[in-house]
């Protein structure tokens, strides 16, 4: 059997091998299902009984001990703590005009700068994950996460390096936890336990600035909005609303708001430099719709059909998260004509959808036209599974889409984006719990150099 370099891949290569959608592999010492093709994806992410997260060492690990958060809980508690996040991020403006004018003063920084690099090349994925995360932040904690106060690059780095040394199934210290004593620095337990004591520190700050300047009357931000709920719920000894809990929240949305997105923007903007005739496409879109004075909206999304369908093919052909995170059963149940007990862990294939030949016919073709009718309109397709389905599907969904489309737009307008020294880069992507794109440079030139804006501009 051949050695495959990445998870998702071997997992198809194992389907092939014994012909079926659903196999049944032990890691270590634990039992776990994984489930590949459009009706047994769609049946774990969709059905009640598979919502469950399982409890295992790396859950745990990841979660600073704790069995707390929104993105590792199930039951009760994910449940309100999910409805308790998605209700007060759009009391602040989630999804709405508020939001979209912290992404646009982000946009203006990663212009800015792109403006003072004099014709150099950049490396943009870095800018990306910042600029995502400052977002993000404004929204958890109401300011952006100063370089120098947060220690932000350092966050980014740590994080990154955490996201490498694992898998989505939790790698080999998830399987064999006993290696922790032997070799920590190897297994990356050493590193998540640093990445821990700094998150956790940070958090603890932020909070602690929140509690200091803290107002019954007045909600800033989520941190605010959870001050509240504790405080409201503190005599009734509310196990949901606590300290912890509030870290935990606070670190699932800093690392969901650190890298799926940017990483997504990152390969974007790779193949752009890949495909310089799409490029250009996109840019003539951009200028007939949105021109080149005005930030790009939000709802200019609806009338950009042939850059909605560049970015649809982005997230099909460079999934971030090839793998979606483990389920575990919440009952015996039967899956694929197997039987299924209860905690049983699930990986769910996606790389199997989004990339399945029968469907695609070309999945390894860079092509937006895939997502165009005839008339030029977008169109849908069941087979791109970029977010989720069900419950569970991506709590950030609306942010991400938002941050792809306006900065990927925003740039755009005004740049054109050109490989250094005629070279093109490799679009491998680096192993990991998600994907990125090698480490790449490009030279972003203003884009009238090379199109006559004159011909595009709104009559």
């Amino acid at each position: 059997m051949k050695k495959e370099k990445y998870q998702h891949m071997a997992f198809s290569f194992l389907s092939q091998h014994y012909n079926s959608d659903i196999i049944g592999l032990k890691l270590g010492e634990n039992l776990v299902v994984v489930v590949s093709g459009m009706n047994l994806v769609q049946d774990v992410l969709t059905k009640e009984e598979f919502e469950g997260r399982p409890d295992n060492f790396f859950i745990r690990l990841r979660s600073m001990g704790t069995r707390k958060g929104v993105t590792c809980t199930d039951g009760y508690l994910w449940h309100d703590q999910r409805a308790f996040v998605l209700r007060h991020l759009r009391n602040l403006g989630y999804g709405k005009q508020n939001m979209e004018n912290i992404l646009h003063d982000e946009l203006i920084q990663l212009r800015k700068q792109l403006g003072t690099s004099n014709n150099q090349k950049i490396r943009i994925g870095p800018q990306f994950a910042k600029a995502v995360l400052n977002t993000m932040w404004t929204l958890v904690g109401g300011s952006r996460l100063s370089s120098s106060k947060f220690y932000l690059d350092k966050m980014l780095v740590l994080l990154e390096k955490r996201t490498r040394l694992f898998d989505i199934s939790g790698g080999l210290l998830n399987h064999f936890p006993w290696l922790r004593f032997l070799v920590p620095s190897k297994t990356g337990y050493k590193l998540i336990m640093d990445i821990n004591n700094d998150l956790k520190t940070l958090f603890q700050e932020v909070i602690a600035e929140h509690l200091s300047t803290y107002d019954s009357v007045e909600t800033r931000d989520l941190i605010d909005a959870y001050l509240h709920q504790m405080k409201s719920t503190e005599k009734k000894n509310n196990i949901f609303y606590t300290d912890d809990q509030l870290i935990m929240v606070c670190l699932d949305l800093f690392i969901a708001g650190s890298q799926t997105t940017s990483n997504t923007l990152d390969f974007a903007i790779l193949l752009m430099v890949l495909h310089q005739d799409i490029q250009r496409k996109v840019q003539k879109e951009i200028w007939s719709v949105i021109g080149t004075e005005r930030l790009p909206s939000i709802n200019d999304r609806y009338k950009m059909p042939y850059v909605d369908a560049v970015i649809c093919e982005v997230l099909r052909l460079c999934q971030v998260t090839p793998v979606a995170g483990p389920r575990r059963a919440l009952k015996d149940t039967e899956l694929g004509g197997y039987y299924i007990p209860k905690n049983t862990s699930i990986l769910i294939n996606l790389h199997s959808v989004n990339n399945d030949k029968q469907h695609w016919s070309d999945p390894e073709a860079f092509r937006p036209d895939r997502f165009l009718n005839g008339d030029g309109t977008l169109r849908s397709d069941d087979h791109l599974i970029a977010f989720g389905l069900g419950r569970r599907r991506c709590l950030g969904e609306t942010l991400a889409r938002s941050c792809i489309f306006l900065f990927f737009t925003g740039i755009l307008q005004h740049y054109h984006i050109l490989p250094v020294n005629d070279e093109n880069p490799d679009i491998t992507p680096v192993p990991g719990m998600t994907m990125a794109p090698q480490p790449y440079h490009a030279n972003f030139v203003p884009a009238e150099v090379f199109i006559d804006k004159s011909d595009l501009l709104p009559q």
